[in-house]
């Protein structure tokens, strides 16, 4: 079996794992639909929102796509220990595999499932009254997708440490809820004070959010291209991170 094999064997059966759920799916895109429309429509009647066209529930489109994002990557990391405990992790392990490859291939297959959100969100922005055109659909699913292999690494990262779903929730929730309120995705990072600009820049969402809203509200606070480079960049660091910590980690199973 070569690596691309592998890594496609194991891309799609997480992603099969995920299409197999439809009620994980429908919740996925129910609940940012309410954030969207009763967190939006709620905190922007009471805010006087200036500068971006179709007001505070536009502003915080592109925060909520990276929002779905964030937590079906970070929270697929659930999947390892399950293969842990029910053994089919010892499986791929004694296969003639690269533990890289296997990495790799976990982190895509989490990453389709939040793309697919993140495509439905998108297709549903007559919602929030954005205008959406071929160009700026094709740019927000390329960041959604650095976005996502970034955090599905993250995942994976976390997981590779964790041996029950109780002790990976625990953890995820002082990891996942920081960077989505850190992020920028409810309120503009712009005229902060600065330890807490200083906060907000360490979290690599908050350029993945900036790329998004630069990208389909025309209105970002860095150069969209810095904002892309800097979410790549962290997709990049966090699969060799991931794919280095899962090796030493799992080699304990054989």
């Amino acid at each position: 079996m070569s690596e691309f094999e592998g890594i496609y064997t194991i891309w799609l059966r997480e992603a099969k794992r995920y299409v197999r759920y439809k009620s994980r799916i429908v919740t996925a895109i129910s609940t940012p639909l309410l954030w969207l429309l009763v967190f939006g429509m709620g905190l922007g009647s009471a805010i006087r929102f200036g500068g971006t066209p179709g007001g505070y529930q536009s502003f915080i489109y592109p925060g909520i796509i990276a929002q779905t994002i964030l937590f079906t990557c970070i929270m697929s990391g659930i999947g390892i220990i399950i293969d842990k405990q029910y053994g089919f992790l010892k499986e791929i392990m004694v296969a003639p595999l690269s533990r890289a490859s296997i990495s790799l291939g976990k982190a895509l297959g989490i990453s389709t499932g939040a793309i697919l959100q993140a495509i439905i969100l998108l297709l549903l922005s007559f919602v929030v009254n954005v205008n959406m055109t071929i160009f700026i659909f094709i740019a927000a699913i390329l960041i959604s997708t650095f976005i996502a292999i970034g955090f599905s690494s993250l995942g994976l990262f976390i997981a590779s440490f964790m041996d029950s779903m109780e002790g990976f929730n625990l953890v995820m929730s002082f990891v996942v809820l920081p960077i989505f309120l850190l992020s920028g995705a409810l309120f503009p990072v712009s005229g902060l004070p600065n330890w807490l600009s200083f906060i907000i820049y360490l979290d690599p969402l908050t350029y993945g959010v900036d790329a998004l809203r630069g990208v389909i509200l025309g209105n970002s606070v860095l150069p969209v291209e810095i904002s892309i480079i800097v979410t790549l960049l962290f997709a990049v660091v966090m699969v060799f991170l991931s794919a280095l910590v899962f090796t030493k980690r799992e080699q304990n199973l054989m």
